[in-house]
């Protein structure tokens, strides 16, 4: 291995990935993934998707997640900084409901692996940010849930500096929370 370090988290399955970065007076080059490497750490899905986003500072998107067709992600910032938040959805998981955040930056150049059966969404703490991330199935728009962000039987300690306006899209206003999500799919 050696090209990546992996950090479990107190939530199974997740994981932080920092890449070694090699740089030198023309930059830097670093292996943003490597299947071997990956697999090496325990993370052997297939990706078939990439995406990319860019958002100004405050937005906050989420929190997704796929109903039939869910989804592995590896998300990173390339430009800017996050707060990368996911919600565990799993059935029969000792942390269901639990939340777990990481900062994620053009200059920290950490990489989050989650999990199939998380709900997944970001905020923008820079005055604009990139997020790449790749999916081991495809986005089938018809297939997409949510959870408010904002879930008082969850509590995520989003860093919202005061101040920050929050730019949010209209249908991730209209979520429930996660008492929702459980008596509609986990009933």
């Amino acid at each position: 291995m050696g090209k990546i370090n992996v950090e479990t988290c107190e939530i199974e399955g997740l994981k932080i990935i920092t890449p070694e970065v090699r740089g030198d007076a023309r930059g830097y080059f670093m292996e943003t993934y490597q299947y071997n490497d990956f697999k090496a750490a325990g993370i052997e899905e297939v990706f078939v998707q990439d995406n990319q986003s860019a958002s100004k500072k405050g937005v906050l998107r989420g929190l997704h997640f796929q109903i039939q067709y869910p989804q592995d992600k590896l998300v990173r910032v390339i430009r800017g900084e996050v707060f990368d938040v996911v919600v565990d959805l799993r059935k029969g998981s000792k942390t269901y409901g639990k939340w777990h955040g990481v900062l994620l930056s053009e200059e920290n150049k950490k990489q989050f692996f989650v999990p199939k059966g998380f709900a997944h969404g970001f905020l923008v703490l820079s005055e604009y940010a990139e997020f790449c991330y790749k999916c081991s199935d495809f986005y089938h728009p018809n297939d997409e849930g949510g959870i408010r962000y904002d879930d008082p039987d969850i509590g995520v300690a989003w860093p919202i500096p005061a101040g920050m306006e929050l730019i949010q899209s209209e249908k991730d206003t209209k979520w429930g929370g996660i008492k929702e999500y459980t008596e509609k799919y986990l009933g």
